[in-house]
């Protein structure tokens, strides 16, 4: 009867011993899960280590590690800069950034910096607004509106050298808005209407001198063709043409008995 009773009490020991282990480990957590795009920085007694956990289950100590992720995806952030051009036009400018953490300096920027939300706060938007300032500063406003790529492509390269020493990558830099003041906006249509309506004269000018051109051309020609049909022309041509357009009638003479024909006979002929 006793054995029979402590089996029963012997796996409920168990149950309630291996529960309770349970829950001390959830409690403890002795392992840290990265999730795919993150790296995790390790900790320990609060001090960032030279690891950096890569995806996937990682064993550690329980108080003693501690396991901060970060994603090393790239990310967007829209930020608005206000700067200069070199002839002193206030520009605003609404720049789209693409960036994302180094997978190797995971552990050195967050020590350095701290979190996505940080970097972006501490690091990237100061840094935008001065490599845009320092960039519109070198050319006139007209410039940065006929040199946009260029302009663009200037501030991707400083702020990617920037950045980089953060272990901060830059993966593309995208000027969405340029904008200027409401004066000089006016004054630029202004100067755009006046070249459309340069152009068009010139346009209209070179069309006006060929249209004479030509028609001094086909005014040569047709003198030209005159002459050589002057050169031409003999008396035995006109009057084979006169025979070939005569309809076989004589031309009428008024006469003392009315209407007589009139027949031209040259006297040497009449003498032949």
């Amino acid at each position: 009867m006793r054995s029979n009773n402590s089996a029963p009490t012997q796996l409920i020991f168990y149950l309630a011993g291996g529960f309770f282990i349970f829950i001390i480990l959830g409690f403890l957590k002795p392992f840290v899960i990265v999730n795919a795009g993150e790296r995790g920085v390790v900790m320990r007694f609060g001090k960032v280590q030279e690891v950096v956990f890569d995806e996937g289950l990682h064993p550690v100590v329980p108080l003693v590690t501690k396991v901060k992720t970060l994603s090393v995806r790239v990310q967007k952030n829209d930020i608005n800069a206000e700067a200069s051009s070199r002839d002193l036009q206030d520009i605003k400018m609404d720049i789209a950034v693409n960036w994302h953490i180094e997978p190797t300096q995971v552990n050195r920027i967050f020590q350095r910096v701290g979190d996505e939300e940080q970097i972006v706060f501490r690091i990237i938007n100061p840094a935008v607004s001065e490599v845009v300032k320092a960039a519109t500063a070198k050319k006139t406003a007209e410039e940065i509106i006929t040199k946009r790529t260029e302009l663009k492509q200037e501030i991707d390269n400083q702020l990617n050298e920037r950045l980089a020493s953060y272990g901060v990558a830059v993966d593309g830099v995208s000027l969405v808005n340029i904008s200027f003041s409401p004066e000089f906006a006016k004054a630029i249509e202004a100067k755009q209407i006046a070249e459309q309506e340069a152009k068009r004269a010139e346009f209209e000018a070179l069309k006006a001198e060929k249209q004479a051109l030509a028609e001094v051309n086909r005014a040569k020609g047709q003198a030209e063709a005159q002459r050589l049909q002057r050169q031409t022309l003999t008396v035995e041509l006109l009057q084979k043409q006169a025979i070939e357009k005569w309809d076989g009638k004589f031309p009428l003479v008024l006469g003392g008995e009315g209407a007589l024909p009139f027949i031209n006979i040259d006297s040497e002929e009449l003498g032949k």
